[in-house]
């Protein structure tokens, strides 16, 4: 019997997913969370098989960004758990972010119900299991054109920061974070900051 735990902010979506897995011979639910912090601590708790984590869940209380910041923590409370990431956001961008993460696999939300039971089980067995189309799209990216410097700047110009913030956060001065900014606008063919640093995050560049 694989146990799993299911952890999905939306009440419905979970509920239904769980009921779904329920109907398996061979698949038992053994918890649920709404968020990050619920579901490391119900992971903890019950030390399941496959964890089913979303990406974009609130942090409940936990100091990370969203669902894949809780993938280290939980694999650290309970080692022999596999994460399958089901998500509606499918980003190459995300998978890349998940599986350096340590996730065991990356399915969006409307795959086929078969398809996510079966993703469940290969997960247990020890396989990786990845959306194809994400998979493709994800190596066509290649690797980030950002420096490591330019990368920073951007992540810390993340929120709306100031220049003057953002020169405090990486200690440059304010000229040099200005250079970083553009040049990384540039390299990524963005209009401003705000659209540079969402094409660098969806690509997993950040």
């Amino acid at each position: 019997m694989t146990r799993i735990v299911v952890a999905d902010d939306q009440a419905l979506i979970r509920s239904a997913v769980a009921a779904m897995l329920l109907l398996e011979d061979d698949l038992d639910v053994v918890g649920q969370a709404g968020d990050c912090g619920e579901a490391l601590r119900v992971v903890t708790e019950t030390q399941p098989d496959v964890c089913l984590l979303d990406v974009q869940m609130p942090a409940g209380g936990l100091d990370i960004e969203d669902g894949i910041g809780v993938i280290p923590l939980i694999r650290a409370a309970s080692p022999g758990t596999r994460i399958l990431m089901v998500t509606t956001f499918g980003r190459p961008g995300y998978l890349r972010r998940a599986l350096e993460a340590g996730a065991a696999g990356f399915m969006v939300k409307d795959s086929p119900a078969d398809e996510l039971i079966e993703g469940v089980r290969r997960v247990a067995q020890g396989l990786r299991v990845v959306d194809a189309e994400l998979a493709a799209a994800s190596l066509n990216l290649g690797s980030s054109p950002l420096t490591e410097k330019e990368a920073d700047v951007l992540e810390a110009a993340a929120g709306g920061a100031s220049t003057s913030e953002i020169a405090r956060r990486v200690h440059l001065s304010e000229g040099t974070v200005r250079n970083y900014l553009s040049s990384a606008i540039g390299k990524l063919g963005a209009r401003n900051r705000a659209e540079a640093i969402s094409v660098a995050t969806d690509n997993g560049w950040l």
